[in-house]
């Protein structure tokens, strides 16, 4: 192939690759897709290992409140709000000293 018509053909290769990329671009299905999705899945992957996290979480006290009173009991005043006789409950959370 002579120089003249070798430069013809890479420059018209270049072209057609510069004309396939300037489509991918303005494609909506093309790159700017692809950009948002790789975005999305680490978003998702972020929010699964925070999921993994709360599940692991909760798994251990489940089994604390298998096995332990403590916890049991923890449970039940946290959640529950529930006091042992003679026992005197200050709360603080601006609810005007209105027992639970």
């Amino acid at each position: 192939m002579s120089p003249p018509r070798q430069r013809k053909s890479i420059l018209l290769f270049l072209s057609a690759v510069a004309l396939l990329a300037a489509a991918s671009a303005l494609d909506p299905s093309g790159i700017r897709k692809h950009l948002l999705l790789r975005g999305e899945v680490a978003r998702f992957r972020e929010e699964n290992a925070r999921l993994a996290a709360e599940n692991a979480a909760l798994a251990r006290e489940a089994i604390a409140l298998r096995k332990d009173p403590a916890a049991i009991e923890r449970a039940v005043r946290e959640e529950l709000r529930y006091v042992r006789p003679g026992e005197i409950v200050i709360r603080t959370d601006g609810d005007g000293g209105r027992p639970p």
